[in-house]
C-alpha cells in the first residue's frame, strides 16, 4: 500500500509566514496608538470623577494635559484645541477629546486613526 504525504510545502510555508509577518508588523505599528488612547481615556475618567466645580475650560485642559503626562501620552498627539466641553440642556457638562493620529506604515502608505472620547463631568464648570 502506497502512502501519500500531506503537509505544507516550503513555498506554502513561506507564503504563510509573509502574510503573518505583514499582520504582525501592522499590529506593531498600531498598538502604541491604542495604548496611548487608553491613557487618554484613563486621564479623562480621573478628571470626571474629581469634580470640576468652578474650574474654567483652561483649568480643565491644564489638569487633563498634566494627567495625560503620567499616562505616557505624547504632548504632540493632543493639542489643547482638541479638548472641548459641551454643555447639556439639563445643566450638566461633557468633556470631549477628539483627535486624529497619522501613523506611517511603509513607503507612501499611512494609517489615519480617529479617536473620540466623551465623559460626563461632575459639578459645574465655570466660564
Amino acid at each position: 500500500m502506497k502512502s501519500k504525504q500531506t503537509g505544507v510545502t516550503l513555498i506554502g510555508f513561506l507564503i504563510i509566514m509573509v502574510v503573518v509577518g505583514f499582520f504582525v508588523f501592522m499590529a506593531m505599528k498600531l498598538l502604541p496608538s491604542y495604548s496611548e488612547y487608553m491613557g487618554v481615556s484613563k486621564a479623562m475618567n480621573q478628571i470626571a470623577t474629581e469634580g470640576t466645580n468652578g474650574k474654567s475650560l483652561d483649568d480643565i485642559r491644564r489638569d487633563l494635559m498634566f494627567k495625560m503626562g503620567f499616562q505616557y501620552v505624547d504632548d504632540a498627539t493632543i493639542k489643547p484645541s482638541d479638548i472641548t466641553i459641551q454643555r447639556e440642556p439639563g445643566g450638566g457638562s461633557t468633556l470631549q477629546v477628539s483627535y486624529d493620529k497619522q501613523i506611517p506604515f511603509m513607503y507612501n502608505i499611512d494609517f489615519l486613526l480617529h479617536f473620540n472620547k466623551s465623559v460626563p463631568l461632575a459639578g459645574n464648570v465655570g466660564q
